[in-house]
């Protein structure tokens, strides 16, 4: 699913609470350090990563690509 974003970019943790792949934001801390996110098809552990549009962040069998707002 092709998820907007106002900006150029966005942090990964807040990423996962838009795309609703968590329910809160304290989720995110959990989930990246117990290396269950991926971008682009490798693990990510920084919930602070820079995602632009055209990344795609899976989660649990779950994916969502960072679309630009328009």
């Amino acid at each position: 699913m092709d998820v907007p974003i106002r900006d150029r970019s966005i942090r990964l943790g807040q990423f996962l609470k838009l795309a609703n792949l968590i329910e809160n934001g304290s989720d995110a801390k959990l989930v990246t350090a117990d290396g269950a996110v991926s971008v682009n098809g490798e693990v990510e552990t920084r919930r602070g990563r820079q995602l632009v549009p055209g990344d795609v962040v899976a989660l649990g069998g779950l994916t969502a690509r960072v679309a630009g707002e328009g």
